[in-house]
């Protein structure tokens, strides 16, 4: 999902924003806790440079960001950081305390966040600069996050996409695989979705121009809400918007649903990629953050966020239970 507006609008996650006021205290603690260095300043990177400094790392406000925080968190204890926790809801805030040090690293997506900063830098409207090549986004990413005083680590191959999924009776009956064959199909279908995909161009828009969809309305239930998948399941709707973490989440299977194969790469690469406060950055850091990159999986994404959200376990929890399964505790 790479509208550069909408970083944190449009995933998995509570939908109302933290307050000013309570945003700013947790900025305020954040900073509190990454204490001082010996020559008076309040620099966190010049605490973490040192053996067993203090390092903030900071999460959206939605559960996958929080469980990939809790991750971060436990690799840097591991490495021999001391790390604060914290939670920056609001895109504004986040960018700007990671750029002034206040938080030394948070997870994002390569494409998104890369069109984010595309826009703040070079204004909007701004032309894209992400695309679904991985390493083009990357490239472009690095260049601008080093603008910002800002350092992008390895990606994970996990990634976190509109997908649009259909009842399997619907694709059974079409003999429908992917996006492509339900556009060649001729089908007008109504779309389950948040009112939002009407205008983003890897929703409607693009569904229509880059593979012939026919969408005769959208009916608002939201992005990859249990209403968008029951309005699908009872034929409310014949496609819904769901993520790519939910290709192989339980959700899906247990809503009687198929996700359609995005074959023609309508959306953007957006793995998860820690980014980090180049001040506060060391090898030690880059090297307990970059473990993660060759072992999360998009499937593994999938089943971290049921757990947090439909089983009700807690994020740091089931971060450490999956670090410690995998060989990286």
């Amino acid at each position: 999902m790479t509208d550069p507006t909408a970083l944190i609008g449009t995933r998995r996650r509570p939908r109302a924003l933290v307050t000013g006021l309570a945003a700013l205290v947790a900025l305020i603690l954040g900073l509190a806790a990454c204490g001082s260095d010996t020559s008076g300043g309040s620099s966190s990177g010049a605490t973490a440079s040192s053996a067993g400094g203090t390092l903030t790392v900071a999460d959206a406000g939605f559960t996958e960001s929080r469980i990939l925080a809790e991750m971060y968190a436990a690799l840097l204890e591991k490495a021999g950081y001391k790390v604060e926790r914290t939670s920056v809801q609001q895109t504004e805030l986040a960018q700007s305390s990671l750029e002034k040090g206040i938080v030394d690293a948070m997870p994002q997506y390569v494409a998104t966040y890369a069109d984010l900063l595309n826009t703040e830098i070079n204004g909007a409207p701004a032309a894209s600069v992400s695309s679904p090549d991985l390493q083009k986004s990357l490239t472009a990413l690095r260049s601008l996050a080093g603008r910002r005083g800002l350092t992008v680590l390895n990606p994970a191959s996990a990634v976190d996409q509109n997908a649009f999924a259909v009842s399997r009776s619907f694709a059974t009956e079409h003999k429908l695989r992917t996006l492509s064959d339900l556009g060649a199909s001729g089908l007008s279908v109504k779309l389950a979705a948040g009112p939002e995909c009407a205008t983003r161009p890897f929703c409607q828009p693009g569904l229509e121009k880059t593979y012939g969809i026919k969408v005769s309305e959208i009916v608002r239930t939201g992005v990859d809400t249990p209403q968008t998948k029951a309005a699908v399941k009872d034929g409310k709707a014949q496609l819904g918007l769901v993520l790519t973490t939910d290709a192989t989440d339980a959700t899906v299977a247990d809503s009687d649903l198929v996700v359609l194969t995005d074959d023609r790469k309508l959306q953007n690469a957006d793995n998860l990629v820690p980014i980090v406060t180049t001040k506060s950055l060391t090898p030690k850091i880059s090297a307990a953050l970059n473990s993660l990159a060759p072992v999360l999986t998009t499937a593994d994404l999938g089943e971290l966020n049921k757990k947090v959200d439909s089983s009700r376990e807690k994020p740091a929890d089931v971060a450490r239970s999956y670090l410690e399964d995998k060989g990286l505790l």
